[in-house]
């Protein structure tokens, strides 16, 4: 039986800095890295620490730079490798690869000397609901964030739902997350438009969901402990949790 856990790059949110760390984790199978969550400059730092070398897979949830900012430097490291040129998985959802590209590639000349695109780097795959890695089915479902159609939450079936960046999502949760998945929830101490305040979370979801999620994407330590303070199980930025086998 193979062992699943979550490793958490960074928690923080976008001024949050070092000390958290951009929002990014990675699901890993019998501890190699298996499928990370976002491109963030400071957990991609994270994650080249920890295990050594860039992600090989990568799938992203939207295109704030806290959460795509690290494609540059994941760039020339993939182009300037032949073993990992064109082999590097990006699942992007559809609607999310032009804001990508607008983002990161499309820059004229992405080398001075010419003669390279951008996604020559990478394996480009264009996901809807749901999409094959490594054997295993996962599904992407919309979230509540800045704008309609541009940021997704991800479920590893029977293990994992990461939110992304998100208001309350009850409605999807209740779709998306019904076989005991663990729930990473974005949750900060003081709500806004694109995002959940500790009061938003506890009016929108009832005490067995809350349960379950483990909260990031917070402003500071200090927020994080008054998260916890409410009872609340908390992520911290290195945390590495156990995940239950995918199934279904």
């Amino acid at each position: 039986m193979s062992e699943w856990q979550l490793r958490l790059h960074g928690v923080g949110n976008a001024s949050a800095g070092p000390a958290l760390g951009s929002a990014m984790c990675t699901i890993e199978k019998d501890g190699a890295p298996w499928l990370t969550i976002d491109c963030g400059p400071e957990g991609l730092t994270h994650f080249v620490e920890t295990h050594g070398e860039m992600p090989l897979a990568v799938f992203i949830t939207h295109t704030h730079l806290d959460h795509v900012g690290g494609f540059e430097r994941f760039f020339v490291d993939s182009y300037f490798n032949p073993a990992r040129r064109g082999q590097v998985r990006v699942y992007c959802p559809v609607t999310v690869v032009p804001l990508l590209h607008k983002r990161v590639a499309d820059y004229p000349n992405v080398l001075a000397e010419g003669g390279a695109n951008f996604w020559d780097a990478f394996q480009l795959i264009p996901v809807g609901d749901a999409f094959w890695h490594e054997g295993v089915r996962l599904q992407v479902f919309p979230v509540r964030h800045h704008w309609p159609d541009s940021a997704y939450g991800l479920r590893l079936p029977g293990s994992l739902v990461w939110t992304g960046d998100t208001r309350p999502i009850p409605e999807m949760l209740k779709a998306f997350a019904d076989q005991g998945e663990l729930i990473a929830h974005d949750c900060a101490l003081h709500g806004n438009p694109s995002h959940t305040g500790v009061e938003d979370f506890e009016a929108a979801y009832d005490p067995e969901t809350q349960k379950r999620c483990v909260l990031y994407h917070y402003a500071s330590v200090e927020e994080a402990d008054a998260l916890a303070a409410r009872g609340h199980r908390v992520a911290r930025q290195g945390e590495v949790i156990a995940l239950s086998a995918p199934g279904g």
